[in-house]
């Protein structure tokens, strides 16, 4: 019954995280124009996009690590170059209206050379939208205290490990744990809090830099939409959009 009631927690942040990242990405392009989707995967948000800014010319371009990922996306005729997240760019300096990245931040080691590489890459009034676990959580706190891992990572490096410190298992049973390989898709490396994100963003010199949180736990889903404008600070995910 508690992973049950957890796991709903967890789909309903999730999802209401996505859908206020994704409205942010759509108003940044409500007149067209080139965007960068940052962990692009297979590049499943180009159909999303395209769809949403119909009406305007959408100049799609994605990266991603996975090699098997980008032949894929390369495959159906997506601009998606294989590339590290944790490295320079590979794009020339105000190229893009829109740079994303969801759910991709936490599992880089140099997130903030990445943050301050979407800022060179955006063109002046560009728009940089992020998605990501937050690490000041009430719920972590509470993990803390009994001796556990916090839920949002870092995780250690051990599926065995990582597996038998989960509390509550909320993603998806039929993926395999990948902790041990060289590229885990599902280690979180570094995760910031609300606050200090926000702060960075700003010493980057974006502007206009608005955060929203998502999922205070362990409260139930019908209290969340009044406690996460309450307390973003404390929220599981936050999402965070910046104007350059």
């Amino acid at each position: 019954m508690m992973k049950l009631y957890f796991k709903n927690l967890y789909s309903r942040t999730m999802s209401t995280a996505y859908s206020r990242a994704k409205h942010d990405i759509c108003a940044a392009l409500s007149d067209g124009g080139a965007v960068l989707d940052c962990g692009a995967g297979s590049g499943s948000m180009y159909q999303f996009l395209r769809d949403a800014v119909s009406s305007h010319d959408l100049d799609y371009h994605g990266i991603e690590w996975s090699p098997h990922h980008v032949e894929s996306a390369q495959a159906a005729g997506l601009n998606v170059v294989q590339g590290d997240l944790n490295q320079a760019l590979p794009f020339d300096d105000g190229k893009f209206r829109c740079v994303y990245a969801l759910s991709v931040l936490e599992h880089l080691l140099y997130g903030c050379r990445f943050m301050r590489e979407s800022y060179r890459v955006l063109q002046p009034g560009g728009t940089f939208v992020v998605l990501t676990p937050n690490i000041s959580t009430l719920f972590t706190a509470a993990l803390i205290l009994a001796g556990k891992m916090p839920s949002s990572g870092p995780h250690p490096d051990s599926n065995a490990l990582l597996l038998k410190e989960e509390v509550f298992r909320v993603r998806d049973d039929s993926r395999s744990p990948d902790a041990e390989s060289d590229n885990p898709e599902h280690r979180h490396l570094v995760v910031f809090s609300y606050r200090v994100l926000k702060e960075y963003l700003k010493l980057i010199g974006f502007e206009d830099v608005k955060g929203y949180g998502f999922g205070l736990y362990p409260f139930p889903n019908f209290m969340q939409p009044l406690l996460e404008r309450l307390d973003p600070i404390h929220c599981h995910q936050m999402v965070f959009v910046a104007r350059k």
